[in-house]
């Protein structure tokens, strides 16, 4: 992969791949010995964004991924240079009631945890993994400033945030002289495009980077419909995919047609789509195999059509009337 496939992470310097290595399944799904073969094939790509969660692996136990990562990074100390390495904090870890949250005290705990479970020195993006309502701005950024200033942590980011909880975090930084957040990421897909009425237009005025999870919704664009007719379904079998495929089962068959139609993946239809959104630095996906790398590579490298791109706005109209809000929704 060449420097047209990399990109700044906002307005920051930092340089990650437009795809993210992420690492959700590893632990149940893609057992220990794959996985770092899955990480090796990545990075040899030029994937260098390696993105986890500190409750990954929760198949096996919570932490379990960033172990198995820990594992990985250690077996070659050169690799530590080479990957930007992304981890989540907030979600419940423990039984106690300061195992989970944004609380000054959990955040520097979790993040020590992270660090020992990688065997790694710093964390390059440190993401809250959802908001945490009760607590304060100026406490999350007390913690966050600390383990910055201690070299733990390069830069923050945020996950599964609306657009007025990104403003509220930068202006509650501002007033601090912090950097603040250098990223969000969102699930945004042709299937749910909430995510242009209020967070891509947030993370563009406050130079965000934006980092997309679940880009064919959790295997619902990847060729559920055949895959399902086949046996061969996996995530599209079960979930939020099953439940939506149910409901748009119309739309998913025509999807595919027109898939098919072009001569191309569903798969890779779908991630092209996200990836020539406006807004979109990166997507983070979740393979199980190398092949899924090198199909999700080839939607990097063949975008789509301007014909295609309408045709696929036909089928899966946005929000509203589409673009940001408040537009969206005044009539």
């Amino acid at each position: 992969m060449d420097d047209r496939f990399h990109t700044q992470l906002g307005r920051t310097g930092l340089r990650i791949s437009r795809l993210a290595l992420g690492t959700v399944n590893f632990g149940g799904r893609v057992d220990e010995p794959e996985s770092h073969r899955l990480m090796d094939h990545a990075l040899d790509r030029g994937i260098n964004l390696l993105d986890t969660a500190n409750m990954y692996g929760w198949r096996v136990h919570k932490g379990y991924t960033e172990e198995s990562i820990g594992r990985w990074l250690a077996a070659d100390p050169t690799r530590r240079d080479r990957v930007v390495l992304a981890t989540k904090v907030g979600n419940e870890m423990g039984p106690g009631p300061n195992d989970q949250g944004l609380s000054a005290r959990h955040v520097i705990a979790a993040c020590e945890a992270s660090l020992r479970r990688m065997r790694t020195d710093w964390i390059d993006l440190y993401q809250m993994h959802r908001v945490d309502r009760t607590v304060g701005w100026d406490e999350v950024w007390q913690a966050m400033d600390q383990l910055v200033s201690q070299g733990k942590v390069r830069y923050v980011g945020s996950s599964n945030f609306a657009g007025w909880n990104i403003a509220a975090a930068q202006e509650a930084a501002r007033a601090r002289h912090f950097l603040g957040l250098a990223s969000e990421q969102c699930v945004y897909n042709l299937a749910t495009r909430f995510a242009e009425l209020e967070v891509l237009p947030a993370a563009r005025a406050y130079g965000l980077g934006v980092l997309v999870w679940s880009p064919l919704h959790g295997g619902l664009l990847g060729g559920a419909v055949r895959k399902l007719a086949e046996g061969s379904a996996v995530k599209s079998a079960q979930g939020r995919a099953l439940a939506e495929l149910d409901a748009r089962r119309d739309t998913i068959v025509a999807y595919e047609r027109f898939c098919d139609e072009i001569g191309r993946d569903p798969a890779q239809v779908g991630l092209a789509w996200v990836l020539a959104r406006p807004g979109v630095t990166a997507l983070v996906i979740g393979p199980r195999t190398p092949e899924h790398v090198d199909s999700a590579l080839d939607a990097l490298e063949k975008p789509l059509s301007e014909t295609e791109s309408a045709r696929l706005d036909a089928l899966f109209p946005p929000t509203g009337r589409g673009g940001a809000g408040p537009d969206a929704w005044i009539s």
